[in-house]
């Protein structure tokens, strides 16, 4: 059994992929419980995808690939929240429009490049065994920003989650937390191109805060079993990956959502077995 958890870390590549599994399945879902709670799972998928562009331009100048993806996500979170502000457009118009425009945008440009199949799946379902030292300090320095603004802004977000009166009566700055927001999940989806992709980048948000909701209803214990789902899922699939020559992003998915399917069938009061045993 020893044996069985040490050989894949004999290679420097595992370890490096370990640890990049273990940050970005404790950031998605801190962050992924403000997705779930505030039913934005479309507009986080639709983010998620129109980073593609930025993607492209940034392999296409051979430039770090996450400073496209922040620049597009920034400036996708923005244009989003600019078309919805004063109602001119519902939120899953604008979000509708500017999703499939960019992602095909998006795969204008790859298919402009050659090697169109073999880029577009490494964009699309990650490379994390292909995780370098540089992508880890992105990751991490990422990752502590977007972690630091949700500590520091924590009763803000809250209330313009789940009290928008009360906001209101305290005169909080409502456009500029949720703009902030939009950054933030923008931001966040970067940290996770590398290890998911575009495709599954979503499901590290939603799977663990899901799986998280249907055991407590508090926001702090919300998310630190969301993180705690989101760590063990990246360790776990990316085991699964070396012994069973899957792709890791998509191990990684498949015991969240492993774990999600067997919270659902057994969270006391809540659960299917539970409800009807």
């Amino acid at each position: 059994m020893i044996d069985w958890l040490l050989d894949p870390l004999q290679f420097n590549f595992i370890v490096r992929a370990l640890v990049a599994a273990v940050l970005v399945g404790i950031i998605c879902p801190i962050l992924g419980t403000y997705v779930v709670l505030r039913g934005m799972a479309f507009f986080g998928d639709a983010l998620a995808h129109t980073i593609l562009p930025g993607v492209v331009i940034s392999f296409l100048l051979d430039w770090p690939l996450a400073v496209g993806a922040l620049a597009m996500g920034v400036l996708t979170a923005l244009g989003i929240g600019f078309l919805t502000e004063r109602g001119a457009l519902k939120e899953d118009t604008a979000i509708g429009i500017i999703f499939v425009g960019m992602f095909a945008l998006g795969i204008a440009l790859l298919s402009s490049s050659g090697n169109y199949t073999v880029d577009l799946a490494h964009f699309l379902f990650g490379n994390l065994l292909g995780v370098a030292s540089t992508d880890l300090w992105v990751i991490l320095g990422l990752g502590t920003a977007v972690l630091l603004t949700v500590y520091f802004f924590y009763k803000e977000f809250l209330l313009i989650s789940f009290d928008p009166i009360l906001a209101a009566t305290l005169r909080l700055p409502a456009s500029f937390f949720r703009y902030l927001l939009l950054v933030l999940i923008s931001v966040t989806i970067v940290t996770s191109l590398q290890v998911v992709g575009i495709t599954l980048a979503l499901a590290m948000f939603i799977t663990p805060a899901a799986t998280a909701s249907l055991l407590t209803r508090r926001l702090p214990s919300m998310m630190a079993i969301s993180a705690g789902v989101g760590a063990f899922s990246g360790i776990a699939g990316l085991y699964l990956s070396f012994y069973m020559n899957i792709a890791s992003g998509a191990a990684i998915v498949l015991v969240a959502t492993l774990i999600f399917i067997i919270t659902f069938s057994l969270a006391p009061g809540r659960g299917r077995v539970w409800r009807f045993g």
